[in-house]
């Protein structure tokens, strides 16, 4: 018999729910957040109303609590079978199905919530993102790069606070949301690239299978296409030289992340360490935006 000390001890329902909703990986969190944070400093010349940035960080924070749980339901019975997802929630049956469910209605009821206090194209734009948000999962079992479809969900979080600080969708915001979706493709086809093996054994599509052993320069090319649609970006808005800065660091990091991916085997630890690594560069290019306005 064992021991208190070493007995397994049940995970709480509370604890499960934290971890279907990712809150103990806040950097996936981030990377939603700061597209738009990027969009509503620059709509709003490096002054946004506090009142809307408090909007924006929590409808993210929502909308990607809502995506994760919509994954996790649609691979409930697909991630037992991958090394980095057999422990989710609803994989390794520590949460019902029933209560997925739950979560997912509560985290759009907090989104539609947020999304009253916008106008009405932004509103209109959030509901225009519920269809991406709730289907991307099924784009690996159907389209060869499903990558695409998830950047351009995270796409809407460039056009909404644009639209609500703005009232339109002019040039600048339709140059900095290819950029946002030529980033999300980059990193989040880094992040798939550990779960070749699995993907390929069960059937799923992802960019990294796609490009196969060109999947580092596809990534560069995303990488580069994002940093010259942020310096035409940067033009148009008349940023002034933080933004530069900032645009100088991601060059430098996006070419050595880019190297190392064709350089060295992309470990599950590299390849992990390339996506912590764009969260903390998007505060970096988001800072330039704001001084980049302000000034």
């Amino acid at each position: 018999m064992a021991s208190p000390s070493t007995r397994p001890q049940p995970t709480s329902t509370l604890a499960a729910i934290m971890r279907l909703l990712r809150w103990d990986k806040p950097a996936g969190r981030l990377i939603l957040m700061i597209p738009a944070l990027w969009s509503v400093v620059l709509a709003a010349e490096g002054r946004p109303p506090l009142a809307l940035v408090g909007v924006i960080i929590l409808g993210t924070l929502a909308t990607s609590a809502a995506g994760c749980v919509v994954n996790d339901l649609w691979d409930r019975d697909i991630d037992p079978h991958v090394a980095r997802t057999r422990n989710r929630p609803l994989a390794a049956r520590a949460l019902s199905v029933q209560v997925g469910i739950g979560v997912l209605i509560v985290s759009l009821f907090c989104a539609y919530g947020l999304s009253l206090y916008l106008n009405g194209l932004s509103f209109w734009l959030c509901v225009l993102a519920v269809p991406f948000i709730l289907f991307y999962p099924l784009a690996k079992r159907v389209f060869p790069v499903p990558q695409l479809v998830l950047s351009l969900a995270w796409g809407f979080a460039v056009l909404i606070p644009w639209a609500a600080v703005t009232g339109t969708l002019d040039l600048p915001v339709w140059v900095l949301w290819l950029a946002v979706v030529l980033w999300t493709l980059g990193f989040d086809t880094v992040y798939a690239i550990p779960d070749r093996d699995d993907d390929r054994r069960l059937g799923v599509n992802s960019a990294a299978l796609f490009f196969g052993d060109y999947t580092s320069q596809f990534v560069g090319f995303c990488f580069l296409g994002t940093w010259l649609l942020l310096v035409w970006l940067g033009l148009l808005a008349l940023l002034a030289l933080p933004y530069w800065l900032g645009l100088a660091v991601a060059m430098i990091v996006w070419s050595r992340q880019s190297y190392r991916l064709s350089r060295y085997h992309p470990s599950p630890k590299l390849c992990g360490h390339i996506f912590r690594q764009n969260v903390s560069l998007g505060f970096v290019i988001l800072v330039g935006i704001a001084l980049g306005a302000w000034l």
